[in-house]
């Protein structure tokens, strides 16, 4: 649905469910505040939603974050092992009848340290994963509880710069907030290891993308995967044709399992506030 036809619509609702494209602007709460009670997201950011203009009508905003998280661990694994595996580049060499096999020279995980920036629902998830990969984790979170999980598992919490100066593979795992837009950026990458790689499933936002482009193309780190980028559905060509980068369309949410649990705990939540609000 176009932002017009929301608009014109949403008086007629209590609740709105939307995944991230939707963007629940100012005026679609306000062309809905008379009747909308309640808006979810199925997923885990926020960013597409105008909090404040919701709070100021009294319109509560859910999310389910719990409902995909193994599912976007497990797509972090499959990028990182296809970038250091360079799996990408001898499906595309068979398909194009050339035999690459002395050209693809890859690396195990096992040994290998990860930094998870973020040790929320997801950051946990892929750290118990990388975990029986035998690698070394890193973890980074400024919320307390998050680190005492993470380290509880097993990993070691240490600040961003040192994620960034010590991790042969650095996930980004965290949200989209004042704090961490362009986090990721030329000074950060100017401290990562030359055979590093960068993976991000979390938000477009969090990385300068000028800035990684430079540091994929001028050899600064090994390469990187990519899943969000900042221009969605229609992101920088430049970046995604480098020959050291991975990417696939905001897919990390994108199974049956994580699409049934997601749309199952926003309904309950749902059901429980408009039965307490109507």
């Amino acid at each position: 649905m176009t932002q017009e036809k929301i608009i014109k619509t949403i008086e007629n609702y209590d609740a709105l469910i939307v995944r991230s494209r939707t963007k629940v602007t100012k005026e679609i709460i306000e062309a809905g505040k008379n009747r909308l009670k309640v808006i979810g997201r199925a997923g885990v950011g926020l960013d597409n939603i105008d909090l404040k203009t919701a709070e100021k009508y009294n319109i509560e905003v859910i999310r389910s974050p719990k409902g995909s998280s193994v599912s976007v661990a497990e797509l972090i694994l499959g990028l990182i092992l296809s970038l250091l595996r360079s799996i990408p580049a001898g499906n595309q060499g068979l398909k194009d009848n050339k035999w690459i096999k002395k050209q693809i020279k890859g690396f195990e995980l096992r040994g290998k340290t990860i930094g998870v920036i973020g040790c929320g629902n997801v950051g946990i998830e892929l750290a118990k994963r990388a975990l029986a990969f035998e690698m070394e984790v890193l973890g980074c979170d400024v919320v307390e509880s998050a680190v005492e999980e993470a380290e509880e598992l097993g990993c070691s919490c240490v600040p961003l710069e040192e994620i960034a100066r010590n991790s042969d593979i650095i996930a980004i795992c965290c949200p989209l907030n004042d704090h961490t837009r362009k986090m990721i950026n030329k000074e950060f990458f100017n401290l990562m290891k030359p055979k590093a790689f960068l993976i991000n499933t979390a938000r477009g936002d969090i990385v300068d993308e000028v800035a990684l482009y430079e540091a994929l193309k001028n050899g600064k780190i090994a390469g990187a995967a990519l899943d969000v980028f900042l221009n969605e559905p229609n992101p920088d060509p430049k970046l995604i044709k480098l020959p050291n980068v991975i990417a696939t369309p905001h897919i990390g949410a994108q199974t049956i399992e994580a699409n049934e649990a997601v749309s199952t705990i926003l309904a309950e939540k749902i059901i429980k506030i408009l039965k307490e609000k109507i």
